[in-house]
């Protein structure tokens, strides 16, 4: 408590003391102005020290003199340093600021020779940190200065040399200026490129050919350059092409239309049909990759840069050559090349084509289908008809090989002869039986079968198929032959008339089915016609297929072959009959109580008892008949 209130007092003291030494100073300066003062020349500014002090624009010229002794440079610059010292961790640089600068040793691993006074650039981080530091850094220098080059390159259009360093998905890392930039697979090379690790650290040219200035990132190209190089060789080797000139190339590539051939820089291509002078299905039947070969200018435009080559150019065409023995009538052997709906084109060398028409195969009218007929690559005998060498054309024929089998038809194929062929085509009216050899005819729908009527000939016969015919008729004229097959048979409807007379009933299924009424079969394979209200049943509803039934016979037709039968008038006649005996029988029995009313009359007696319930039970009898016969009528 004492040492409180000594420590207020020795407070309070200290107050007043303060406040008298002000009290006199202001005395001392009211006299100071009142006297004047001696030693005027004295620099009362000066300080206890001696210092003197400066003025404000003083001030400020000698701390822009100051500044001035060191370089200007702001944050994110890159600048170049003088290195003053080199220690274990750091390297100290001397940038012209008030401090030096320290960057890592390890920025310095691709100079191991550094040292003292070497001059190398290095980036501005920071140029005071917390701890009034300068802060650089080489590494972003080195990326920044890379990343300018790259930019300028690719401004410029400048080649630019890089390492590549790693392979990564879809191409190649590669190291240009120090920073790492991107090489598609696609842009290595003209050619495909399959094995990447066999360019892991090769040194090449690149060209840039894209950046983006927001990740600071590029992709180089070295197929630009080696296309750039051909461009050049392809305006050089364009300019001295002519027509008709022969080069020696390299088959570069193979298409089913062609090859492209280089010709050491540019490349033409061959087309397929320039090739070989005989027909090819694909290049690779000729050439093969890496093959050199000598072709021949056919044309060349300057401008698309294109040039189309030949090779059968460079032999003669084959007609040329062709051999002059031959001439109409000449036999040749040759291979089908081409097949059309009209004829096979048959090669008798490589060039040298001759067109087999349809109508040049068989000595038959029947039309040929070449697509069946012939095969592609199928070796062929046939007869030159025409030979037109000026216009390079040759028709050809196989029938001719052979003598006109028409020529003595009526003593092999006389009418009425019976003989067996293979049915070779089927049409909706009829049949085409080929006898042999250019002969055939053909068999009409109607002339299958005595006694089925067929709705198309494949119902009863199929292609390939032998089949029994008969000549009916020839047209030596028209090469034709008109042939039947029932007519191996002898016409049975002769004896069907007996046997199926109008009238008569039979057993028949019901075997086909439509709007208009059912096919219905007989015995004997015989097939009848029912229309459809014939069809109807004694319980109203109508027959349907698969059904067996009686039927009767409406009308027999011999000429036409026709039976029409009715299942309707079978029960209907059947009702008609039971009810026509029933009244015969009600008819005998009325006359019969008739006669007797009428003998009993004639006997003139007196009635009985019993004669009168005898008369009234024929009456009765009398009038039931009497009733059924108008109920009858009145159905």
């Amino acid at each position: 408590m004492e040492q409180q209130v000594a420590e207020t007092d020795s407070d309070i003291t200290k107050e007043e003391a303060t406040e008298e030494e002000g009290d006199v100073r202001e005395i001392l300066k009211e006299k100071e102005e009142a006297t004047p003062a001696q030693h005027d020349d004295f620099d009362w500014t000066l300080g206890k020290r001696a210092e003197k002090s400066y003025s404000k624009q003083e001030r400020t010229n000698y701390i822009n003199l100051y500044d001035s002794t060191f370089k200007t440079f702001a944050k994110n610059d890159i600048i170049k340093g003088r290195v003053e010292a080199i220690s274990n961790t750091d390297v100290v640089l001397d940038v012209g600021f008030k401090s030096d600068g320290l960057v890592s040793v390890s920025e310095f691993r691709d100079l191991p020779n550094l040292k003292v006074g070497d001059v190398v650039e290095v980036y501005v981080v920071e140029k005071e940190d917390k701890n009034g530091q300068l802060i650089l850094s080489r590494k972003s220098a080195k990326l920044l200065r890379a990343w300018e080059n790259i930019v300028t390159s690719h401004a410029e259009d400048r080649i630019v040399q890089g390492t590549i360093i790693s392979k990564t998905k879809g191409g190649l890392i590669v190291d240009v200026f120090g920073l790492e930039t991107f090489l598609p697979g696609s842009q290595i090379d003209v050619k495909p490129i399959i094995d990447y690790d066999a360019y892991v650290g090769k040194t090449m040219d690149f060209k840039v050919v894209k950046i983006n200035e927001t990740i600071k990132n590029a992709v180089v190209s070295h197929k630009a350059l080696i296309e750039s190089d051909l461009a050049e060789q392809r305006q050089k080797i364009i300019a001295q092409l002519e027509k008709g000139q022969v080069l020696e190339g390299t088959v570069k590539n193979i298409t089913d239309f062609g090859a492209f051939i280089d010709l050491g820089g540019v490349d033409g291509l061959l087309y397929i049909t320039d090739i070989s002078w005989g027909r090819i299905n694909h290049p690779s039947e000729i050439l093969e990759l890496n093959q050199k070969i000598n072709v021949v200018v056919i044309e060349f435009d300057d401008a698309k840069k294109r040039i189309s080559l030949g090779l059968k150019q460079l032999t003669p065409h084959p007609w040329e050559v062709l051999d002059a023995s031959l001439g109409e009538g000449s036999v040749v052997r040759g291979k089908i090349v081409n097949i059309e709906d009209y004829g096979a084109f048959l090669e008798i060398t490589p060039g040298v084509e001759g067109l087999i028409h349809v109508s040049e195969v068989s000595w038959s009218n029947q039309p040929i289908n070449a697509r069946e007929y012939f095969k592609v690559g199928q070796e062929l005998d046939a007869k030159i008809v025409t030979l037109n060498r000026d216009e390079r054309k040759m028709s050809l024929s196989i029938k001719q090989l052979l003598s006109d089998p028409w020529e003595s038809i009526e003593e092999k194929f006389p009418v009425g002869s019976k003989h067996s062929g293979e049915v070779k085509n089927i049409t909706p009216y009829g049949v085409f039986v080929e006898l042999s050899e250019g002969i055939g005819g053909m068999v009409h729908i109607s002339d299958l079968s005595w006694t089925k009527r067929f709705t198309h000939p494949s119902e009863y016969t199929r292609v390939g198929e032998k089949l029994e015919v008969v000549i009916l008729g020839i047209d030596k004229e028209s090469r034709k032959l008109s042939l039947g097959h029932k007519q191996i048979e002898e016409d049975p409807w002769d004896t069907f008339a007996t046997v199926f007379p109008a009238g008569s009933v039979h057993r028949g299924t019901i075997i086909r089915r439509d709007d208009n009424g059912a096919t219905v079969s007989l015995p004997y394979g015989l097939e009848a016609f029912a229309p459809a209200k014939l069809l109807r049943k004694e319980d109203n509803t109508s027959a349907n297929i698969d059904e067996t039934l009686d039927f009767v016979i409406t009308e027999f037709d011999r000429n036409d072959k026709r039976i029409i039968v009715s299942h309707t008038d079978t029960w209907k006649r059947q009702k008609e009959q039971t009810e026509k005996a029933e009244k015969v029988q009600k008819d005998k029995e009325a006359q019969e109580a008739s006669e007797k009313v009428q003998q009993m009359n004639e006997k003139n007696e007196k009635s009985t008892f019993g004669d009168i319930d005898e008369l009234a039970q024929l009456k009765a009898k009398l009038e039931e008949n009497t009733a059924d016969e108008e109920n009858k009528a009145t159905e």
